[in-house]
């Protein structure tokens, strides 16, 4: 006879519901790794900004009110990023794709809104900073730092995945 719990019994993930909570709590929206490698090395650079304005939509990372300029740092699992180092989770599918949609809905309001206020928005994604296509520190904080000061339009930065491919093919 099996001593599992039916609801045991289909759950894939390891943890208990506890631990999976306890787990996500800890997660951070503000301060994260990628976030701080930008802002000391633009700082760094030399750029100051205000952090996580609040009254802006979206509440962006970093905020260069001077070059009317905003960054924001999306990690590629929370903000759907189509990039390998984004995998929906096996368990809770439904949940999971609601979720991402959702986030990524908002994302694309936030940006519109701050675009019809005239700023103008940079999102680093967290694949340019982290896996086989990420780019050399130097080179993103350059990318970074000749949006900021220039007058371009809303961007994106990227890890090199096409680089990173042929790496791997060559």
């Amino acid at each position: 006879m099996n001593s599992k719990a039916p609801a045991q019994a289909a759950r894939s993930d390891p943890l208990t519901a506890e631990q999976r909570r306890l787990c996500m709590s800890r997660i951070r929206a503000t301060d994260t790794k990628p976030e701080m490698i930008v802002r000391r090395g633009l700082h760094a650079l030399g750029l100051r900004y205000r952090l996580h304005d609040r009254q802006l939509p979206g509440t962006p990372d970093l905020v260069f009110a001077g070059h009317g300029a905003l960054l924001f740092v999306h990690g590629c699992f929370w903000h759907g990023h189509d990039c390998p180092l984004f995998r929906l989770p096996a368990s809770r599918t439904d949940f999971w794709e609601a979720k991402i949609a959702r986030n990524r809905t908002r994302d694309a309001e936030a940006l519109a809104a701050l675009d019809a206020d005239g700023w103008r928005s940079l999102v680093v994604w967290e694949c340019a900073m982290r896996g086989r296509a990420r780019l050399p520190l130097d080179e993103l904080l350059g990318r970074c730092f000749h949006w900021i000061t220039r007058t371009l339009p809303s961007a994106e930065i990227n890890g090199d995945w096409h680089a990173a491919s042929a790496a791997r093919q060559g």
